[in-house]
């Protein structure tokens, strides 16, 4: 039996009628594919709220037939990780990931939010030296996107949350590493919760809100232009100085 080196798929299960294909073989390959958009809806490559490509298009990417899409999109819904919209086709779901995703206990304290930052310290500065080294002109768009929605804002001196942790995430996005993308997106309202009193510590006659957006904006040249090291550098210091705002300076003692 001829068998297709790209994706491993027998010419005879190909050539078979749709809807038709050995039972045996057919579980074995609503599987694969099953875990093929999983990963790269994992992976950001189809992100939260984005339209996958149609069964058409999936079953001629992956190499197998409608059927085997179909189930396996099924299977997908079933554990919420995409939604069908009728008649607009079947998309990410907000969370875009399955029931057995990454999580994190609630933020409850002033020590959890400077917890969140030790931590996003220790992953954000890493993931913007791999974006500059990785990243590509999709991954560019989708940061310069939310800098925009920065830029916006702080020229009408507000500050934006949904748009600072979109641009947080795309720069991690960029990295091509969905370890950085999965931590962010399970950190997503605890990190909100000190984005929003730092937003609040910026809003004043001082010039903060530039300071900021500017911050933004060089990590985002460093990364367009592949200075690894500057960005991993620029990310450190847009965080530490992000923590050191909103704590004016005095750091919690989290000694056990």
């Amino acid at each position: 039996m001829k068998v297709d080196e790209a994706n491993g798929v027998s010419a005879k299960a190909q050539a078979a009628p749709e809807g038709k294909p050995e039972r045996g073989k057919a579980v074995k390959l609503v599987d694969r594919v099953f875990d093929q958009l999983q990963e790269r809806i994992r992976s950001g490559n189809y992100p939260p709220d984005s339209r996958l490509p149609g069964e058409h298009e999936l079953a001629s990417m992956l190499g197998v037939s409608r059927p085997i899409v179909r189930d396996a999109l099924a299977r997908l819904r079933d554990q919420g990780i995409v939604y069908a919209r009728q008649g607009a086709g079947t998309f990410v779901s907000a969370h875009g990931s399955p029931t057995t995703q990454l999580s994190y206990s609630p933020v409850k304290t002033i020590a959890d939010i400077q917890r969140c930052y030790e931590f996003r310290l220790t992953i954000e500065p890493a993931a913007a030296y791999f974006a500059a080294k990785r990243r590509d002109e999709t991954a560019i768009q989708k940061i310069a996107a939310a800098l925009a929605d920065l830029r916006d804002a702080t020229s009408h001196q507000l500050h934006r949350t949904d748009a600072d942790f979109t641009f947080h995430r795309a720069v991690t996005e960029a990295a091509n590493n969905h370890y950085y993308t999965a931590s962010m997106d399970a950190l997503k309202a605890h990190i909100a919760v000190g984005m929003h009193l730092h937003g609040l510590s910026l809003l004043g006659p001082r010039q903060g809100l530039e300071q900021v957006y500017e911050e933004h904006n060089k990590i985002y040249l460093a990364i367009v232009e592949g200075r690894a090291e500057d960005a991993r550098a620029l990310m450190k210091a847009h965080l530490e100085g992000s923590q050191s705002r909103l704590f004016e300076g005095r750091a919690l003692d989290l000694s056990m």
